[in-house]
């Protein structure tokens, strides 16, 4: 962008200032799809001991009911992108809505495992839709000075919604009341339906199928400031019109746009390595192999989603302040480093008070250096590095290279445990942490203040991803 609408938030003059209000306000109601994503994700955590007692799941079956979501989400983001380009960001995330309603309901009324796992592909169908649709959406809506923290604000809702899934667990956990943990969720996918249909389109999505006019009126009415909104406009035009490619075809014949497709697939890969989900799937487990009792392993794993939605907020207030690749760095680290507790205490035998004080000190740790950067972050920047020409291409491969990768370990992790020992299976994670940071240190750009088409413009003159912010 240029002019205006390319200075830092320090030099803001008070016609931006308020020509963001608007802006940060739609970017907040997108981002209630993280709070739909958050709620399925952590639900399961404490109701799947339930579940599994009810419908007599061993650990192949509970794999299959806590990864059935992760397999749709998978399927969902194949064709996230063609719907967002078919019907516009907004169009996708209702659709994504009423998927949520259909699947909680089935989820909540199931008669046995198969019903159940039916219910978590359409959840799954909701989530892959919504986590490609509403980042891209907040991109396209806010201005560089804010857009790192606005879609942070995403994960924001994913972690809180994780932790408001982990307190009605252990809420109702005494009870074993499974299927209102899982009912309950109608509640707020009803909320996000209606919210949805307020929204208005993102300008870059009517940019790209020629409604110009309309796009116009849509950025005057984020930003207020009719310059700023016309030189945004200009400036969106302009690159429209730098590549007549799009999608698969920009793929195939651009290896520059290959690079931050790659560069996607593979922040989204180590986030899923670094053992997040693996753990906030299965936390009661995990602290039950330290021998906690079942209602102290519930409530130790809403402890975890309190630490992660509270951190995930500092990420938001410095994301744009620090940078990315500092945050991200620092993250890997804290997050190898608790790991590697987890797995020595798990290995030495955390039998007394002290060494299980100390695990869930590690946990929650690891839980905090993940919120802050691994997160986050990887969202940002796989909605930031792509061309908007690819974009919607783009951040369809790294969405479904995440759920793919989150089925697989989300499948694989009751197994794991069993064969390898939980103590093995930790240590591992922290080895992938480690491999993170160097990942971020050869390859991830900074990307803090620097406009989408300067990006774009830096990627296509063949500058290396790391120095794509420069």
């Amino acid at each position: 962008m240029v002019g205006i609408a390319a200075s830092s938030s320090e030099g803001l003059s008070t016609g931006q200032t308020r020509s963001t209000a608007r802006a940060t306000t739609l970017g907040i109601l997108a981002a209630l799809a993280g709070l739909m994503f958050g709620l399925d994700t952590g639900v399961v955590a404490g109701a799947l001991p339930f579940i599994a007692t009810d419908f007599h799941a061993g650990d192949v079956l509970q794999g299959w009911i806590v990864s059935s979501m992760m397999a749709g989400a998978a399927v969902g983001s194949l064709f996230a992108g063609r719907i967002s380009v078919r019907f516009g960001r907004t169009g996708a995330m209702l659709g994504a809505a009423i998927l949520f309603l259909i699947g909680t309901l089935l989820c909540a009324l199931a008669p046995g495992a198969a019903i159940m796992i039916v219910g978590r592909i359409f959840l799954g169908l909701a989530v892959g839709v919504a986590a490609f649709a509403a980042p891209l959406y907040i991109s396209e809506i806010t201005v560089e000075s804010v857009r790192g923290s606005m879609i942070s604000f995403y994960q924001l809702m994913v972690s809180l919604g994780i932790f408001l899934a982990f307190v009605s667990d252990s809420l109702l956990a005494s009870g074993g009341h499974w299927r209102w943990m899982l009912g309950v969720m109608a509640v707020p996918a009803s909320f996000f339906l209606v919210i949805v249909l307020i929204l208005p389109h993102s300008p870059r999505w009517l940019m790209m199928r020629g409604e110009t006019e309309h796009a116009r009126r849509v950025l005057q009415s984020l930003r207020s400031d009719e310059e700023v909104a016309e030189a945004e406009l200009i400036d969106i035009q302009s690159r429209l019109q730098k590549s007549s490619d799009a999608g698969i075809g920009l793929f195939k014949s651009n290896p520059n746009f290959r690079r931050t497709v790659f560069l996607g697939m593979l922040l989204q890969i180590m986030q899923q390595l670094s053992g997040i989900n693996a753990l906030l799937y299965y936390a009661p487990r995990v602290f039950q192999a330290a021998h906690f009792g079942t209602n102290a392993a519930i409530w130790a794993t809403t402890l975890v989603g309190l630490t992660n939605m509270a951190l995930t907020g500092v990420a938001i207030a410095c994301v744009d302040r620090w940078g990315r690749r500092p945050l991200l760095i620092l993250s890997c680290a804290i997050a190898a480093f608790s790991l590697a507790g987890v797995g020595t205490l798990l290995a030495i035998g955390a039998n007394s008070f002290e060494s299980q004080l100390l695990l869930c000190g590690f946990v929650l740790l690891f839980v905090a250096g993940f919120a802050i950067g691994e997160g986050p972050l990887v969202w940002t920047l796989c909605s930031e590095v792509q061309p908007t020409r690819g974009r919607d291409f783009g951040i369809g491969c790294s969405t479904v290279t995440n759920w793919a990768a989150n089925w697989a370990i989300s499948n694989m992790f009751p197994l794991g445990m069993a064969m390898m020992g939980a103590s093995v299976t930790f240590l591992m994670f922290a080895l992938f942490n480690g491999l993170f940071i160097v990942v971020t240190v050869l390859f991830v750009p900074e990307t803090k203040g620097v406009s989408l088409e300067k990006l774009e413009a830096n990627l296509f003159a063949g500058m290396r991803l790391r120095d794509l912010g420069r």
